[in-house]
């Protein structure tokens, strides 16, 4: 399943802006874009990348349990969030690591739970109101619609003061709109009016089931039919992410209701480093999103308007440096003490907690004596 009559495009594969009706409205936001802003984008996409690639070879050097890639998705992820005001609400699942090091999370507290090493986990207020990434499939979809009810009854929304005004933006992808929770998330989004933005990254794989298994209609037709007004955007164009966010977060920010968007984008690696794609996808439908790929495509845009050879040579170093920032401060971790898995499980003592944690020491002391 891919672009469709209905899907808005700012940028073309080849790297020319696209007007068309569907894009007309949108490309206001574009223009107002300094060349300054226009190269952020491209940073952040470059530098995740690079990031991206390292922590996958941490995990198949032993160094990681486990790693989510993220590559092919860098569009997305940095238009929505950056059409994002730092007091809206963004709740993750576990693949928007951009937004995290956008927010201000240090990428090492990615990578430690990743390494086994915490439970993951930062504080949303110290953070710019980044929430806790959410392995569990579409749960997240919940958490942000009971926020943005709470947002919308403490009358966080729709005052009438952009400064002020706040809306909250959930990621979410296509195999979650077979989990029950995300139904129930646009039910009470809508029955709320919810100052809320669906964000669907469509990148085509439920681990190994195709979307078109999942779906005979488009996936952006699921929040219309909750009553929901929702657009489908080329996902691997980083203006049209953009533009329709920030179109869409404004009109949740204001109190005209909840928003839902389908990102069309394509997982290029495997689902997790546990997963092998080979095995269920073919080489022909990998070259077409290869040639559609975010960051290539920006980059013949950035060049037309004249950015230099040094802006992405340094964009290259950047990204090498944090590349090998991580690689070092991951191997420096200390392993922790056996007893803070039981930290943080509640926000106040627990006796259950309490017991449990002694269970355990006694449990490790018991082979202590028998030595």
């Amino acid at each position: 399943m891919s672009y469709t009559a209905a899907t808005v495009q700012l940028l073309s594969p080849e790297g020319t802006l696209v007007h068309s009706d569907a894009s007309e409205q949108y490309l206001p936001y574009v223009d107002k874009l300094s060349d300054d802003a226009l190269q952020e984008f491209h940073r952040h996409m470059v530098v995740m990348r690079r990031f991206d690639i390292e922590a996958a070879n941490l995990q198949r050097q032993g160094q990681l349990a486990l790693w989510v890639p993220s590559h092919g998705q860098e569009a997305a992820q940095v238009g929505s969030a950056l059409a994002a005001k730092p007091q809206d609400h963004l709740f993750p699942s576990y693949r928007e690591h951009v937004i995290a090091l956008m927010r201000g999370v240090d990428p090492i507290t990615i990578l430690s739970m990743f390494r086994g090493l915490s439970h993951g986990g930062w504080d949303p207020k110290e953070h710019d109101n980044f929430h806790l990434y959410t392995l569990v499939i579409g749960s997240q979809t919940l958490h942000a619609t009971g926020y943005a009810m709470g947002m919308g009854l403490d009358g966080r929304s729709g005052t009438g003061d952009p400064e002020k005004d706040a809306a909250v933006m959930v990621y979410f992808g296509d195999g979650s709109t077979s989990q029950g929770d995300v139904s129930e998330a646009m039910v009470f989004a809508a029955s709320y009016q919810t100052p809320q933005v669906f964000f669907l990254q469509n990148n085509h794989w439920a681990i190994s089931v195709p979307v078109s298994r999942q779906s005979r209609t488009p996936l952006y037709l699921r929040g219309e039919g909750f009553g929901i007004p929702s657009v489908q955007i080329d996902g691997n164009d980083v203006l049209a992410s953009f533009a329709v966010s920030k179109a869409n977060l404004d009109a949740a920010r204001s109190g005209e209701g909840p928003r839902f968007i389908e990102a069309l984008t394509y997982r290029m690696g495997a689902h997790t480093t546990s997963d092998d794609p080979s095995k269920y996808r073919d080489n022909s439908e990998l070259e077409f999103w290869a040639q559609r790929d975010p960051i290539t495509r920006f980059e013949t845009y950035l060049r037309a308007r004249g950015a230099s050879q040094s802006f992405f040579d340094e964009l290259a170093t950047e990204g090498d440096d944090l590349a090998a920032d991580i690689r070092k401060r991951i191997l420096e971790l200390p392993t922790p003490a056996t007893s803070t898995l039981f930290d943080h499980v509640y926000s106040d003592p627990h006796p259950v907690m309490d017991a449990q944690r002694q269970a355990l020491a006694d449990f490790e002391a018991s082979f202590e004596e028998g030595n």
